[in-house]
Order: C-alpha cells, then sequence, then structure tokens
C-alpha cells in the first residue's frame, strides 16, 4: 500500500526509564514499604520481575508494616528517613533535568498514608523548588466495604499534608474503580491487580505528554499550570473511556513455580 505519510513517533523513554549498560530499561522508581509482601510479589513473581533495580527497594528490617496506623508509619518514615532519602539522592543525581517527584500510595492503611505524609513533607524541605505530584487512592467509605476501623483518621491526617506538601493529587476513588470493574468490566470479585491495571491507564493517560512531546503540556509545570487555579485547589479528577483490562489480568497464565506470569 502507498505511504500515507504516518509517521512512527518515539516517545521519551528517559523521562521514567533509564538505559542501563545491556540495553534493558529500568524504572527511575522507588519502591518502599514497611512489610515486604507487596515488593517482594513485584520484584520476584510476575512479567515485571526482572524489572526493577533491587537497590531501590526499601523494606523496613522488622518487617512487622504499620498495622493501619498512620503514626506508626509516620515514625517508622522519620526512623528509616537517611535510607530512603539516599535512595531519592542517588536517582535525582542521575536524571539529566530533574523536575518534580511523582508518589503512589494509599491514605487509608498505615504504609501509604504515615510513611507518605512524611516522605512528603521531607521531599518539600529537601527539594523545595521541585514539583511533588501523587497518585493518592482514596478509601471505599461504606462500611461493609472497609477492614481498617482507623481509615478516617488516616485520610484525614495525611489530607492535611496532601493539600499543604504537594503540588497536584489525582483522587483516585476506590469505591468507583470497584464499581467500575463490577459493573462495566462485569468482573464479580476484582482483584488487587485488576484494579491497579484500571489505576495503570489513567497514569499512562495522564502522562502521555511528558512521554510524547507536542506543542504544549511538554513538562510537568506546564501540565499543571493549565488544570490548577490557584495553589491550594490541586486535587485533581480524572475521567477515561473506554475502560478495559488487559487479557494477563482476566486470564493470568500461570508459570512453571505456579506464579501467574
Amino acid at each position: 500500500p502507498p505511504d500515507m505519510g504516518h509517521k512512527f513517533i518515539d516517545d521519551r523513554k528517559d523521562v521514567f526509564f533509564y538505559q542501563s549498560d545491556d540495553e534493558h530499561y529500568i524504572p527511575r522508581a522507588l519502591l518502599v514499604d514497611l512489610e515486604p509482601r507487596v515488593v517482594n510479589k513485584l520484584t520476584h513473581q510476575g512479567p515485571y520481575r526482572n524489572l526493577f533495580n533491587e537497590e531501590n527497594c526499601f523494606i523496613a528490617e522488622d518487617g512487622g508494616g504499620a498495622g493501619n496506623n498512620w503514626a506508626s508509619g509516620f515514625r517508622q518514615g522519620e526512623q528509616h528517613h537517611e535510607k530512603v532519602l539516599d535512595m531519592i539522592d542517588r536517582e535525582s543525581d542521575n536524571s539529566d533535568s530533574l523536575e518534580g517527584f511523582v508518589m503512589c500510595h494509599s491514605i487509608a492503611g498505615g504504609t501509604g498514608s504515615g510513611m507518605g505524609s512524611y516522605l512528603l513533607e521531607a521531599l518539600n524541605d529537601h527539594f523545595p523548588k521541585k514539583l511533588v505530584q501523587t497518585y493518592s487512592v482514596f478509601p471505599a467509605w461504606s462500611e461493609n466495604q472497609s477492614d481498617v476501623v482507623v481509615q478516617p483518621y488516616n485520610s484525614v491526617l495525611t489530607l492535611k499534608r496532601l493539600t499543604l506538601n504537594a503540588d497536584a493529587v489525582v483522587v483516585l476513588d476506590n469505591t468507583a474503580l470497584n464499581r467500575i470493574a463490577v459493573d462495566r468490566l462485569k468482573i464479580e470479585n476484582p482483584t488487587v491487580d485488576q484494579l491497579n491495571s484500571l489505576v495503570a491507564t489513567i497514569m499512562a493517560a495522564s502522562t502521555t505528554t511528558l512521554r510524547y512531546p507536542g506543542y504544549m503540556n511538554n513538562d510537568l509545570i506546564g501540565l499543571l499550570a493549565s488544570l490548577i487555579p490557584t495553589p491550594r485547589c490541586h486535587f485533581l479528577m480524572t475521567g477515561y473511556t473506554p475502560l478495559t483490562i488487559a487479557d494477563y489480568y482476566q486470564n493470568p497464565i500461570p508459570t512453571a513455580d505456579g506464579s501467574p506470569g
């Protein structure tokens, strides 16, 4: 067929990845948790087990987690302050032109809310001129959906830090994610991986202009400037269509060791 003038547009992989000596792309990402289950699942099982830099994974030595307690998460954030900030410093030093940080967390439990709050304050102190954007999972408020009794307290304490220390907060409503999975995608009991797949779609869509540069919104400050009218009014709602889930999450294929892969 004749060439219709369509050109392949290469994305800027170096925004969120860097290339290692063996041509392998490694995310500029830090995986931080106070208990090992989730990080170990990501780095030792499934399709992304060889993707992340192991030096960028932090798990608290005692591995006991924060027990869904904001104060415990905040205190342990303070306790591990030096190690985590050293990792952040190392990644920022490897960046050609650091513009800001993106943090993904939940505000209902203990680690995402407590340690997340501490990290927001620490990033503001350590990098006062850099932007901080968060993707924050807000909890399901129905009584029968939550197993965390203290989630209102965790959420309110974290909301103060999101208001004061973040430049933009993308609100991800857990209730809405569950409703979309059940009502629209017809999944009876959606798993965490399936809900995370929806979140990943939203994150990919909202960062498209950073990775595929055009004539506007080429950088984070330009993107946020057009969305945020006043500094405190920086809580952003998301919308996306059509919503689908990749076949991998619909029908995970077991690997030789029995884990989905």
